[in-house]
């Protein structure tokens, strides 16, 4: 999703259907944390719009409060880092399976069993 600040708050509260007043509220809370101007004009990115997104479908369809609303997106934003991580650890694993698997000796040849003749 994209981070880039584009949207003046009057712009981001149209898209999501909310007043931007509701938008500062957000903002005062720390629900959602837009980028600003050198001279102090609000900027949203598209990554906070879907997250306005969500905070208005915690609120409006979930019947959330926004104490309830602020737990649920810290909850997210832990399980997104943990897979993050998670991600890195299984990377770092395969790369040390694979550095592990080159120094196998490959002049070595794997043993097969003849197979006997049956006994009648």
């Amino acid at each position: 999703m994209n981070d880039r600040p584009m949207y003046m708050i009057s712009v981001a509260a149209e898209l999501v259907g909310m007043h931007p007043q509701t938008l500062r509220i957000y903002e005062t809370k720390g629900l959602v944390r837009p980028q600003r101007t050198p001279g102090g004009t609000r900027l949203y990115s598209e990554a906070d719009v879907e997250r306005l997104r969500i905070i208005q479908r915690l609120t409006g369809e979930l019947g959330l409060n926004l104490a309830g609303v602020e737990l649920v997106l810290r909850l997210e934003d832990e399980l997104r880092k943990a897979h993050a991580q998670i991600e890195r650890l299984q990377l770092e694993k395969q790369q040390e399976v694979n550095r592990v698997h080159k120094h196998y000796r490959r002049d070595l040849v794997p043993y097969r069993a003849e197979r006997l003749p049956e006994r009648r």
